[in-house]
């Protein structure tokens, strides 16, 4: 039985400061730590591949994850596993004959142990509902179970997260449930990332405008890693931006803008977010960069970035890992270990990287370690660019071997 005490630890807080801190923390997955009734608590990521993680909660109490805006109340000692998974392996199945449903927020699969140790949630959702347009009771938390998929009334919405009391755990995340006919034109918060990526001749920006998920956030960081793109501290709109709606990039004269239209939209963290390029020259003034409304015209973002914000982004970056460095590095390593090379020809031809005939050479070359070295030197002479993407497939092809490679000696 708990006490007075342990009963108010595990009531979130519920006023304004709260809520902003969701909206200000919930689009940056890089801090994985949750601010407990007695200071922070670290998250551990057990498995990279699915992004999960897991975390102990010592004692009753509230413990709130900024980075992606989980929330949760604790009646005693509990630990968590958390892993962030992608709307459309599961969600367009399930919703082929009713195409009335919205993602709202991020997936998660959640599991706790022991049962029961949880008394509320707070699931995170992007729906805005500062205009008064959306009814809090289209919301749903989707359970996505062996029997199928369960829609379930959250016990109460608010500004940014969904909440659940004594909350059976799963596959889950926030839906909005919209009329087909009533033509609504839905307010969402968003988040604008822009990525720097040097050259000495002509320095690119790649900028996104995105729904504020911190599941698709994670995803943009990682791929735009894979090329040395570092990621500038930027403010996100001020105003909710519609669902759907289109907006338009622009700058400064000399800019070149590549896409310059961006549809607000949601697509699964597995798949391309679009995003417009920012060519800048050598950049040794500052740039304006905005975002308008097209129908409208009205703007809804806008920065400045200075040369010396590049430099300090630059500075405090970490260590990029390099697969192209790695691939060279232990060339004789893969040449004599790589086994079945199927799908990273795949991949490698996906991508343009090789031709079809380039493939089938590789394939009908006779041995193990001949196919292995004539693919080496295939990338080799491709460039940098061509073994990153041949780090990356072989990567996910086959993580032991990479691994084992990657471990110190």
């Amino acid at each position: 039985m708990l006490d007075l005490k342990e009963l108010k630890a595990i009531n979130e807080p519920d006023d304004q400061q709260s809520q902003q801190k969701h909206q200000r923390h919930a689009t940056d997955c890089k801090n994985n730590q949750f601010q407990g009734p007695r200071g922070n608590v670290d998250v551990q990521l057990i498995d990279k591949s699915p992004n999960r993680y897991s975390v102990h909660f010592p004692t009753a109490g509230w413990y709130l994850w900024p980075a992606t805006g989980l929330g949760f109340g604790v009646r005693e000692a509990v630990t968590v596993t958390i892993a962030f998974e992608s709307w459309g392996q599961h969600l367009d199945l399930a919703l082929q004959q009713d195409k009335c449903w919205m993602v709202a927020g991020p997936l998660f699969d959640i599991t706790a142990e022991p049962e029961g140790a949880i008394a509320k949630i707070h699931l995170p959702h992007f729906i805005s509902l500062k205009e008064g347009e959306v009814d809090i009771s289209w919301f749903r938390v989707v359970h996505f179970k062996d029997e199928g998929m369960v829609l379930e009334q959250p016990t109460r919405v608010e500004p940014f997260y969904a909440v659940l009391e004594n909350p059976s755990f799963s596959l889950m995340g926030v839906l909005l449930r919209i009329a087909s006919y009533a033509g609504l034109s839905v307010p969402i918060t968003s988040t604008t990332l822009i990525y720097y990526h040097p050259h000495p001749e002509d320095i690119k920006f790649h900028v996104y405008l995105i729904p504020s998920d911190c599941t698709l956030t994670k995803a943009i960081d990682e791929e735009e890693d894979r090329f040395h793109g570092v990621r500038l501290q930027m403010s996100p709109p001020v105003e909710p931006l519609n669902f759907g709606s289109c907006y338009i990039v622009s700058g400064c004269a000399h800019l070149e803008i590549i896409s310059k239209e961006l549809k607000l939209c949601y697509r699964s963290p597995g798949e391309i977010q679009p995003f417009s390029k920012v060519y800048a020259g050598q950049m040794k003034e500052p740039i304006q960069l905005k975002i308008t409304d097209k129908s409208l015209g009205s703007l809804v973002w806008e920065t400045l970035v200075k040369p010396v914000d590049l430099q300090l982004a630059a500075a405090s970056a970490p260590p990029t890992f390099s697969g192209a460095a790695f691939v060279k590095e232990h060339h004789r390593q893969l040449r004599d270990r790589m086994g079945d090379l199927n799908g990273v020809l795949d991949d490698l031809q996906d991508r343009e990287v090789l031709t079809e005939n380039e493939k089938e050479r590789v394939q009908q070359t006779q041995t193990r370690q001949r196919k292995n070295e004539t693919l080496l030197s295939m990338v080799k002479n491709k460039g940098d660019q061509a073994l990153e993407l041949f780090y990356r497939s072989l990567s996910e092809r086959d993580p032991y071997l990479v691994s084992s490679l990657r471990q110190p000696s």
